[in-house]
């Protein structure tokens, strides 16, 4: 989840609400650490498998 909202964000003209350079490079390299460490990101099943976490973390209620 985290991974697939930070890619989101990197394509995201947020440039007004994050106008540190410095914190787009941390956002920067913490999705590149995910994608490198986190193989089933590019696995064909990533839409079931990313709906799937979304189930799970959802709140009850």
């Amino acid at each position: 989840m985290l991974s697939h909202w930070l890619e989101k964000l990197q394509m995201a003209d947020l440039s007004r609400v994050v106008d540190d350079p410095a914190v787009w490079a941390s956002i920067h390299r913490i999705a590149e650490t995910l994608d490198k460490a986190l193989p089933e990101l590019f696995a064909p099943d990533y839409d079931q498998r990313l709906d799937a976490a979304r189930q799970r973390l959802r709140p009850e209620g």
